[in-house]
């Protein structure tokens, strides 16, 4: 069965202003990796922290890891007053995040400028194993034209400064900024994406491969697909929700799609961050506007094969029936705001990181891989 691995990042925040906080001195030193698998590493912001499950082939697998780990790290920023917030943007900000000392990071925040200002945000990247390197190729192609409609599925950044931003992703705006974001051109075959990736090398807009900002690209440094789309999400279980969609999209060689081009693609991915699940999106199969929801079902329907063949149909499906009931994670944020203002939303936030019992967790030694 093909093997999927998840990435997470979130931000500590303050419990009461919900701004991001510098984790504190030694905070990555006392977490490492766990006995059931994964490990916490350090982010591009002193304020985030990154959690990765080992390659796992079952959705139990990745709830299990990913579990520990947001339990590992909600302990630790409870223990400094703070909430470990899988959220893509924080609600507020002091505009004052330190970058993490590494010479990459050094090199990312020369190259960025003023940008890495108000960079504060968190994504949710999945990786999907394909060994076969043109067979990479042909399934980002295939998952290009789709990427608008699981940006709908998982907008979770609605605040900016403070105040209701107008959009359910306010951190696909913010990515939107840097260079190779969002959707990536269509590529006749291996040699191709490489060719191109090494123009924008060439020209200077990013400094190596592993600096693509797309929103699905090959991943450097595993033989995966790698989706970067998602906003980072409020629970283990929407996270696996969107690692299971991945897996059976990049699965699934027949999925209808069609070259509606960059521009057309991108457009949708703009009303996606905007609108959430309320979007007109382009038919990534006819090029036709139709309604986010009808998109989603198209899609489910697509690649129903694959989700049986790998026996996750019934989560997909109950994950898709949450979403129908209690809306996105943009949703349910606004509506914990607007229930009972921050205090609410931090509540809100912090369940989806929550301590072990007892609050005791192993102390194990933290690697810093490159982003």
């Amino acid at each position: 069965m093909p093997r999927f691995g998840i990435e997470e990042e979130f931000l500590f925040l303050d419990e009461h202003s919900l701004a991001p906080v510098s984790l504190a001195a030694g905070t990555r030193e006392r977490i490492t990796r766990l006995s059931t698998g994964g490990e916490v590493t350090q982010e591009y912001l002193t304020s985030q922290i990154e959690c990765l499950t080992e390659p796992v082939s079952t959705a139990e697998a990745a709830t299990e890891q990913l579990s520990h780990l947001r339990g590992l790290i909600g302990w630790h920023a409870g223990d400094q007053h703070a909430i470990a917030a899988g959220t893509g943007t924080p609600f507020a900000t002091t505009r004052s995040s330190a970058v993490s000392p590494s010479p990459h990071y050094d090199k990312v925040a020369a190259h960025l400028g003023h940008l890495t200002r108000d960079h504060e945000v968190n994504g949710l990247h999945v990786h999907v194993e394909v060994t076969d390197d043109e067979e990479r190729v042909r399934a980002l192609d295939r998952v290009r034209g789709w990427l608008p409609v699981l940006l709908a599925l998982t907008g979770n950044s609605p605040f900016v400064h403070g105040g209701d931003s107008g959009f359910a992703s306010w951190r696909s705006i913010l990515i939107r900024r840097l260079p190779s974001s969002w959707t990536p051109p269509h590529f006749r075959d291996y040699d191709a994406y490489r060719a191109d990736v090494q123009r924008l090398i060439d020209v200077g807009a990013i400094a190596d491969a592993a600096s693509l900002s797309w929103s699905a690209r090959l991943s450097e440094r595993y033989p995966t697909v790698e989706l970067r789309v998602f906003d980072a999400q409020l629970s283990a279980q929407d996270a696996v929700f969107a690692a299971l969609l991945s897996r059976a999209i990049v699965l699934t060689d027949d999925l209808p799609h069609a070259d509606i081009g960059v521009d057309g693609i991108d457009a949708s991915m703009w009303t996606a961050a905007r609108h959430g699940m309320a979007a007109r999106l382009l038919d990534p199969a006819t090029g036709k506007a139709e309604d986010a929801w009808l998109l989603a079902d198209r899609l489910l329907a697509a690649i129903a094969p694959a989700l049986r063949e790998l026996d996750d149909e019934d989560r997909v499906r109950d994950g898709i029936a949450r979403l129908r009931a209690s809306g996105t994670g943009a949703d349910r944020q606004r509506r914990a705001a607007a229930d009972g203002g921050p205090s609410k939303l931090a509540e809100l936030l912090r369940a989806g990181t929550p301590p072990p019992l007892p609050a005791d967790p192993p102390g194990l030694t933290v690697s810093t891989p490159t982003p």
